[in-house]
């Protein structure tokens, strides 16, 4: 059995629940810190950054020849090639192409009468355009736009049909003004979005991923100002901080996975598919926005660093199953959980510079939508199915314990004393027949337990026990359990009404809060019961036959029927705690 010594209950429930505060918290402080650096090097690239174009120009005689192209490059993919003649250079002609033109000025190429004037070629062969010194001025100032044409087709030049490739550059450097409404959304989502979802705005069950989800999907828009640029460095340093910025809301999602197992395998595929990702963006061959399979193989690894631990944490089929326990608070948790996996996916695929941040922007008002007509009426009618059958449980409960009580205050204390007495008085003969009588008793007292513990397990019917207390306490009761497999029926039912016994005596001699821990696995269960009272007297178990306190007492027979061990006691700043331990045969 797990135990803290000289810790009160109500203390190690904090310092238990502390690691997983300071891994929380150590995940946000990387997730933020990821979204500044990005904020601030997209601001930066805005401000003093300009657009590689790929493209290097040189002068050849009275020609402007491309010189250097880079690999996907802007100018690559507008299909320039090296050796390319220039036609004209930022609005400026530097050949002018035969073509065909009519002799006069009228522009419909007809006379006074209307008859046709046939056009005339002109020039009849490529001319150079004379611009004596400005050749040169113009190679070396930034270059935008032009038209290139390949030498061979200007040496057999045909008007009626020629190749030739046009460079926008002056797209991409709108491009990367156009990015700023990016660099907004993202530090809007970032600021706004992580306060709304951190502060429990957005749902309790959010609250622990609220501000790596903000990060993650903020990220995308952050680095557009970056990966606009064209730089090699700029496309590296955008490929490498999105899944490093993504990364800690899968490992945030892993976290509210239960089983230990399932939460260890979905840790190591949100670290590796974000591996996978930064690698992708740290090479200058397969840099996001330069390569269309690398593009796609980089945004498949990050969708799957949150995906996976998503999914998995939200457990759709399990939660679904009755026999999980499943509420309608946890079905809500699921939708919400699956939708924070989704949802940096959806940001990967929007456009930074579309002014409507579709597909996000349609993901996010779907979600408004289906939770405001779906999932929360379902969640309320799941709510109101299970508060329903807590109240038939409760009837249920009530009757039965009204018949165990009167056998267990009643008859079985008479025949409890009787046995000692018996015993004490060396009549073993007739000890041992109100000894077969008491357990018989008992049994029928066992009998008379909650259904939802013969259907579910002591696991849930801790569940419906705590909410229970809880309600009667005032106070706070936490149930923190890990319940794997199911021991023996007689086992449960021995863990359930020492819990209840335990529970009963907190509520009454003790104070909240109150924390319950159950964890069942093949190796054994085990049980502890805290609360933050003075504390249990240290000779209680001694005297609980002299005083009365026949609770003590069936706990510790209920405990030796089943061969655990039960460990009741005072801790020294206070509290009582109840420990009870099983190991099969």
């Amino acid at each position: 059995m797990d135990r803290v010594q000289g810790i009160p209950g109500h203390l190690a429930r904090r310092a238990f629940g502390s690691v997983q505060t300071v891994s929380q918290r150590f995940r946000d402080y990387v997730a933020v810190s990821v979204g500044i650096v990005a904020l601030t090097l997209g601001a930066m690239a805005l401000v003093v950054g300009r657009v590689e174009l790929g493209v290097t120009l040189r002068q050849d005689g009275d020609r402007v020849v491309v010189e250097w192209v880079a690999r996907e490059s802007p100018a690559a993919r507008q299909g320039l090639e090296p050796g390319m003649i220039l036609l004209d250079i930022n609005g400026h002609q530097l050949i002018k192409l035969p073509q065909y033109v009519c002799p006069d000025v009228d522009e419909d190429c007809s006379d006074d009468l209307g008859n046709d004037i046939p056009s005339v070629l002109e020039p009849l062969v490529p001319t150079v355009v004379p611009m004596d010194g400005v050749v040169s001025q113009l190679i070396h100032a930034p270059v935008l736009d032009f038209t290139a044409i390949r030498a061979s087709d200007l040496a057999s030049f045909n008007p009626e049909s020629w190749y030739g490739a046009s460079f926008p550059g002056s797209w991409y450097v709108s491009d990367l003004r156009g990015a700023a409404w990016g660099l907004l959304v993202g530090a809007f989502v970032l600021i706004v979005g992580g306060w709304w979802l951190a502060t429990g705005r957005a749902g309790s069950s959010l609250q622990s991923v609220g501000v790596p989800l903000a990060v993650a999907t903020a990220m995308p828009f952050l680095v557009a100002p970056l990966d606009a640029t064209w730089h090699a460095a700029a496309q590296m340093a955008a490929g490498i901080l999105v899944p490093f910025g993504v990364g800690p809301l899968g490992l945030a999602l892993a976290a509210r996975i239960e089983e230990p197992e399932v939460r260890g395998v979905a840790r190591m595929a949100t670290v590796g598919s974000a591996f996978g990702a930064m690698l992708i963006g740290a090479s200058p061959l397969l840099a996001p926005g330069s390569n269309p399979s690398a593009d796609l193989l980089w945004t498949v690894a990050i969708a799957a660093s949150v995906l996976i631990p998503g999914l998995v944490a939200a457990g759709p089929l399990r939660r679904l199953d009755p026999a999980s326990g499943a509420t309608g608070g946890r079905l809500l948790q699921s939708a919400e959980l699956a939708v924070a996996g989704a949802t940096p996916l959806m940001s990967l695929l929007t456009s930074p510079r579309d002014l409507l941040l579709l597909p996000l922007s349609a993901w996010l008002v779907g979600i408004a939508i289906a939770a405001r007509s779906t999932i929360r009426p379902l969640a309320r009618l799941a709510v109101r199915a299970q508060l329903q059958r807590d109240l038939i449980v409760a009837a249920t409960e009530a009757e039965r314990a009204r018949v165990a009580g009167d056998i267990h205050d009643d008859a079985l204390q008479e025949l409890t004393l009787l046995v000692h007495r018996l015993d004490e008085a060396g009549d073993d003969e007739g000890a041992d027949i109100a000894r077969i009588v008491s357990d018989r008793l008992r049994a029928i007292c066992g009998d008379l337990r909650l259904p939802i513990l013969d259907d579910l397990g002591v696991g849930p019917a801790l569940d419906w026990l705590v909410l229970r207390i809880e309600r009667l306490s005032g106070g706070e009761v936490r149930l923190e359990r890990a319940d794997g497999t199911r021991p023996p029926a007689e086992v449960e039912l021995a863990f359930f009404r020492v819990a209840q016994e335990a529970l009963g005596n907190a509520v009454k001699h003790g104070a909240p809060p109150i924390v319950v821990r159950y964890r069942a696995t093949d190796a054994g269960a085990s049980l502890s019961v805290d609360d933050a009272g003075p504390g249990i007297v240290p000779d209680a178990a001694e005297t609980a036959e002299r005083e009365g306190r026949f609770g003590l007492m069936n706990m510790h027979q209920r405990a030796e029927a089943i061969g655990a061990i039960l460990d009741i006691r005072r801790w020294p700043s206070g509290g009582t705690h109840v420990a009870l331990e099983w190991r099969p045969h």
